[in-house]
Order: C-alpha cells, then sequence, then structure tokens
C-alpha cells in the first residue's frame, strides 16, 4: 500500500481519482479546503467500503499552513502518490479582468503547486518510487476566451512538470500532467450546452470524471514508470 495524495479531493474530479486510487489498494489522503464536509464524508465511505482513506483541510495557497499540514502527513511515513488536481476558474476576458481574479488563479494553480508538492520531494526521493500528476486543461493547450488567468497558469504547470521530471529523472519519481477537455460537472452542463459540445468534440460528448482517473491512476501506476515530462490530453479528440 501507497500513501496518496489528492488536492481538491473533494470536487467531482476530485472524488472519482480519489475513488479510484483507493480501489487500487492505495491509502489516500483527501486534501480540501471549502469542501472539507464533502472530503470527511467520502473518507468515511470508502473505510466502510475497506479501502483506506482520511480526509484533512488546508489551504494550499498559504504556505505556513501548508507546510504545518504536510508535516503531519509525513509523520505516518512518506507520501509517493501526488495529485495535484486542486484549481480554481475566475473567468473574465482580459481587458474586464481584475488583477485578484488574475493573482488568485495564479496563485492556487501555480504556488499551490510548490507549497504542496516541494515539501514532499526529499521523503519521496528516499524511497527511490514516486508518481507527481498535475490537472492542467485543454485551455492551456489551445487558449480559451475568458480564461487568460487560468490558461496561463495551467501552461505554467507544464514547462514546471517537464523541468521537475528531469531533476527527478534517476530517483524513480515519474512527473506528468493530465489536460482535460470538457468533463462534466454541474458547472459544465452550465457552460456547455449539447450543441455547444457536439460542435466542439469530434465524440460529440462530455468526458466522464471517471475517464480522467483512469488515466490519472495509470500514471501513478508500476506500469507507468517510463513515462515522465509528458502532458497527455484527455478531451475527446478535440486537438
Amino acid at each position: 500500500m501507497k500513501r496518496a495524495l489528492v488536492t481538491g479531493g473533494s470536487g467531482s474530479l476530485g472524488r472519482a481519482i480519489v475513488r479510484r486510487l483507493a480501489s487500487v489498494g492505495h491509502h489516500v489522503v483527501i486534501h480540501a479546503h471549502q469542501g472539507i464536509d464533502i472530503g470527511r464524508a467520502l473518507a468515511d465511505e470508502l473505510t466502510q467500503l475497506g479501502a483506506s482513506a482520511e480526509a484533512v483541510q488546508f489551504d494550499i495557497v498559504d504556505p505556513v499552513a501548508t507546510e504545518a499540514a504536510l508535516i503531519r502527513l509525513l509523520a505516518d511515513g512518506p507520501i509517493q502518490i501526488l495529485v495535484n488536481n486542486a484549481g480554481v476558474h475566475d473567468d473574465a476576458v482580459m481587458p474586464g479582468m481584475a488583477r485578484q481574479q488574475w493573482s488568485r488563479v495564479l496563485d492556487v494553480s501555480l504556488n499551490g503547486f510548490f507549497n504542496v508538492t516541494q515539501p514532499l520531494l526529499l521523503p519521496m526521493i528516499r524511497t527511490r518510487w514516486g508518481r507527481i500528476v498535475s490537472l492542467s486543461s485543454v485551455s492551456a493547450i489551445a487558449g480559451n476566451r475568458g480564461q487568460v488567468n487560468y490558461a496561463a497558469a495551467k501552461a505554467g504547470l507544464h514547462g514546471a512538470t517537464r523541468s521537475l521530471a528531469l531533476e527527478l529523472a534517476t530517483r524513480g519519481i515519474t512527473v506528468n500532467a493530465v489536460a482535460p477537455g470538457i468533463i462534466a460537472s454541474p458547472s459544465t452542463e452550465q457552460a456547455f450546452p449539447r450543441d455547444a459540445v457536439e460542435r466542439l468534440v469530434p465524440m460529440k460528448r462530455v468526458g466522464q470524471p471517471e475517464e480522467v482517473a483512469e488515466l490519472v491512476a495509470f500514471l501513478a501506476s508500476d506500469g507507468a514508470a517510463y513515462i515522465s515530462g509528458q502532458v497527455i490530453s484527455i478531451n475527446g479528440g478535440m486537438i
């Protein structure tokens, strides 16, 4: 059993990833900030089903709070699987975008990536085995109107992923990013009506969180040991 941390684990995609990792026998730490009640309920549900899970609450943008939370987690052993799933949207066309909108989105995706990932690296390196998977977006690859901040933040993860993969390549640790397209969620249903999905997606449907979770779980497995430094799209053929 390996210990896995999924940030943003209370959201629809995060929950699917948590369930999939737990299903293959990992102990999953479900991170949440605002949605901690959902995270705790999911941890209880998985525990009752015989899986191993716990929920933790901290703000990944706060480096002091994040470090303190990770120190407590590391006291029980290294975390060898990290899924950087937490992210936020704050959409606006750039001529009307407030500085706070720009900063908040980059803070969560990029500063959050550093705040969570960096303290886990040395303990992971000592085990000579690790998997780091960060959730990006099709917006980072193709761009999207009204998401200059989000696209920039997620594209920054691509550079960080490739560079960190090089640094850890000889340590048995892989680093990859997954770039989903339009994935089913309550917000997706509002933003992308059926006609828009059929126009944008060659497969004529939205993806399911479980399909993304399957890819993440594979990248976190022994079978993906030779895949590193990659940004892998899962978008129904959009690009």
